[in-house]
């Protein structure tokens, strides 16, 4: 009998392909990004429609945290780089097939304008400050003459951006789970739920926490509309995406969804911000947190479980 020796290098990373690719940043950037999305859509629009002074805290104060998610969500996304150094060749050219032209250009218009809209609320935080160049006061002058057309700007990319971070899932037919157009609507609506929940911790006023309040609870009722209609829609379609659906239906992701995004996320804040509405006393902070974590785990479940899906086996 001879015997062989067989050398392999099988075990070496990257020599199979990978099913799970996208790691912790992608689902902390769509995250980020939504969250941030939603916190300047609802400033934009409540600007728009004049009702600035009645909801103070959502079109002054909480858009101060929308630069920083975005700065978060850009830095998750460096880490995710492979070529961490040609990053820019993004915005090189503009591709209006590609998902992620859309995300890259988006995210540059609305950046700036989120740093530019705090500058313009800047002396809400601190009474004090006085730009020390005249260019910054010419250009402070400047934007609150157009500040309408800089809130239309907002709430048009806003919107983009929250629908954009479901899309760049849908984009790939090739998993069955994210394959489908309900993705972006559901990431949207949860981006505004979480910008909502923001208002709901940083406000003092009642009146604005009870507006939010209603408002969180319209936006939750629509998520778990998306949500139904969505696994409706994989268990009527082909065997991979109700396979797709299985995962979430006594699978592997079963537990963890329902339990982290449907009840902790989306049922007990509304049911906390119900009896808040009905005069029972609620700490707000306690239906916003979990709002908060719902939002960011649907996320993580949808990327890491749509890695799994997949039309060969």
């Amino acid at each position: 009998m001879k015997e062989e020796l067989i050398v392999s290098g099988r075990m070496n990373p990257l020599v199979d392909p990978n099913l799970n690719i996208w790691h912790w940043q992608i689902p902390l950037y769509l995250f980020l990004g939504g969250m941030a999305a939603g916190i300047l859509c609802i400033a934009a629009l409540y600007y728009i429609r004049g009702r600035e002074n009645d909801y103070r805290t959502a079109v002054r104060i909480t858009p101060f945290l929308a630069p920083v998610l975005l700065v978060l969500g850009l830095v998750a996304l460096f880490f995710d780089l492979r070529h961490k150094l040609f990053f820019w060749q993004l915005y090189t050219n503009i591709r209006l097939q590609s998902p992620m032209s859309w995300g890259a250009w988006t995210l540059l218009v609305i950046t700036p304008v989120s740093f530019i809209w705090c500058a313009l609320h800047i002396r809400d935080l601190f009474p004090n400050w006085d730009w020390k160049y005249k260019w910054l006061k010419f250009l402070e002058e400047f934007f609150n003459k157009y500040k309408k057309a800089l809130a239309w700007v907002m709430l048009i990319y806003g919107i983009i951006l929250g629908v954009y971070t479901g899309i760049l899932l849908s984009a790939f037919n090739a998993r069955p789970l994210w394959n489908t157009s309900i993705l972006g609507p559901l990431f949207l609506a949860s981006g505004l739920s979480a910008g909502a929940a923001a208002t709901l911790i940083l406000s003092k006023n009642k009146e604005e926490r009870k507006q939010f309040a209603r408002i969180d609870l319209v936006i939750i009722g629509i998520e778990l509309f998306l949500i139904i209609h969505m696994f409706m829609g994989f268990l009527a379609s082909t065997q991979v995406q109700i396979d797709a659906a299985k995962m979430f239906l006594g699978g592997s992701y079963t537990m963890v969804f329902w339990i982290f995004v449907v009840i902790l996320g989306m049922l007990i804040p509304a049911l906390l911000e119900i009896m808040e509405l009905g005069k029972f006393h609620i700490p707000a902070i306690l239906p916003a947190i979990l709002v908060i974590f719902g939002s960011f785990m649907l996320r993580f479940v949808i990327v890491y479980a749509g890695q799994m899906s997949r039309w060969l086996y």
